[in-house]
């Protein structure tokens, strides 16, 4: 489950990312990278691996700025590699985002038919892309935060889950953040605002949950809410006092119980973008069988321990009763 951290401050940000980035780790990831905002320009890091590899790289080669986003990446679309890890830029834009585009194969088409350049194979870079194109559509002039607007307008093209957080070098005094189906947390701070996929990221007390549809624009002094109207709206701060350990276990008085009421949304989570039912087809991006190679499958091992071994006997069951191999 990738994660996400985002900070708008007046000190220089990386720390608080690559420390945020730390302190998400135990959800799982294969990549790791953080983009930096610093006079209208933007810098980006990337690596595979552990996030040990990030921190590396970013202080051979380090980076100032005082905006910034950064992600950890679980990979769904696209192979584990360097050019796959967030952030994903087209031309000003960066982007990272947590979900999973469902009509991203349709959109990447439509773009590229437009001269759009990809760098990936994911489905976020698209996003990066729409808000770029949706951008030069508008007249800045009539609008009070047009990289807000354009954020609205990409997501209006979008089927599936999303938490996004974007920076453009043409705007270099804000974050913009939107989210669906997926969680995003803002935390409040002194002089600073900061964003995460999940509260143990963010070294702070008083937090704003967004809803659904809910869309954000973070600068230093202040924070504006819209729902999914485009109407501005007040979300109500909460104040959290947990520890760093009861922190990832969201008020559930233990892992177990906090991964029991997941079960709903992580099985959703798990079909959502690969389950297609209007073409009653299955999608596994990666994975590269052809249908000739599946065919002439006869057996399948599934190794497993613990949990894992339980759903096994599930899977056993379903591969032997509806595609009818051992």
């Amino acid at each position: 489950m990738c994660g996400i951290v985002a900070a708008v401050a007046e000190r220089e940000v990386a720390p608080i990312l690559l420390e945020g980035l730390r302190r998400l780790e135990y959800r799982g990831y294969d990549s790791a990278g953080i983009a930096l905002l610093h006079e209208g320009v933007l810098s980006i890091r990337r690596a595979e691996g552990k996030l040990r590899n990030l921190e590396a790289a970013f202080h051979r080669e380090p980076m100032p700025g005082s905006l910034g986003i950064g992600h950890t990446r679980w990979a769904t679309h696209g192979r584990p590699v360097e050019r796959n890890a967030h952030p994903h830029r087209a031309d000003h834009a960066v982007v990272v985002h947590n979900g999973i585009i469902e009509n991203h194969l349709a959109l990447r088409d439509e773009l590229q038919a437009r001269g759009r350049v990809f760098s990936s194979e994911t489905d976020t870079e698209i996003i990066a892309h729409l808000i770029v194109e949706a951008l030069e559509a508008l007249d800045p002039a009539a609008y009070a935060d047009p990289l807000h607007t354009a954020v609205q307008r990409a997501l209006e093209k979008l089927h599936g889950a999303y938490a996004i957080c974007v920076m453009s070098e043409r705007y270099p005094d804000q974050i913009v953040v939107a989210r669906h189906a997926s969680p995003l947390v803002l935390g409040l701070g002194e002089g600073a605002q900061y964003v995460a996929s999940d509260i143990p990221a963010l070294l702070a007390r008083d937090f704003v949950f967004l809803e659904d549809g809910d869309t954000a624009i973070l600068r230093r002094e202040a924070m504006e809410i819209y729902d999914g109207d485009g109407a501005r709206v007040e979300r109500v701060a909460r104040r959290i006092n947990w520890d760093p350990v009861s922190a990832e276990k969201q008020g559930y008085k233990h892992f177990m119980l906090k991964e029991i009421h997941e079960q709903p949304t992580r099985i959703i989570d798990t079909m959502r973008g690969r389950l297609v039912p209007e073409d009653s087809d299955v999608l596994l991006d990666g994975l590269k069988l052809s249908d000739d190679f599946a065919k002439n499958i006869n057996h399948i091992q599934i190794v497993a321990c613990g949990t894992s071994y339980h759903a096994g006997w599930v899977g056993r069951y379903l591969l032997e009763e509806l595609a009818r191999v051992h």
